[in-house]
């Protein structure tokens, strides 16, 4: 599976930007979708995910209420809408795919449980 994550660039605090991500397989709608990101000298942590199926989101506290992730099955892709951002939102974003999430349990937030993974795109946020 081929992940390609676009949609980032440089925004003021307070602003908007939505970040998209696009699997290279039929069989997307299987596939729990995570974001991450990683801040120079930060280690990778997780933002949002959400399940395969019927899309159940979660969100990291530090985002939620601001973010929201969505996919479109039809189009094979996952989504970040980013809103009221501020500098400490300043990162490479970074999608990931896990095909091995079952419905009911919790839903994987460790960059570990993440079988595939995109480029990355840069979201910069000035204050």
């Amino acid at each position: 599976v081929q992940l390609q994550a676009s949609g980032g660039g440089l925004v003021q605090a307070g602003g908007s930007l939505r970040l998209a991500c696009a699997a290279s397989t039929r069989t997307f709608i299987t596939y729990t979708m995570g974001w991450f990101r990683q801040a120079p000298g930060n280690e990778r942590e997780f933002v949002a995910a959400i399940s395969w199926g019927a899309g159940n989101p979660h969100y990291a506290e530090s985002v939620k209420g601001r973010f929201t992730v969505s996919r479109d099955n039809s189009k094979n892709t996952v989504y970040l809408q980013m809103n009221t951002v501020t500098p400490d939102d300043t990162a490479v974003y970074y999608c990931a795919a896990n095909r091995n999430h079952i419905l009911g349990g919790s839903i994987p937030t460790d960059p570990f449980e993440y079988d595939y993974w995109g480029q990355g795109t840069l979201v910069t946020v000035s204050s």
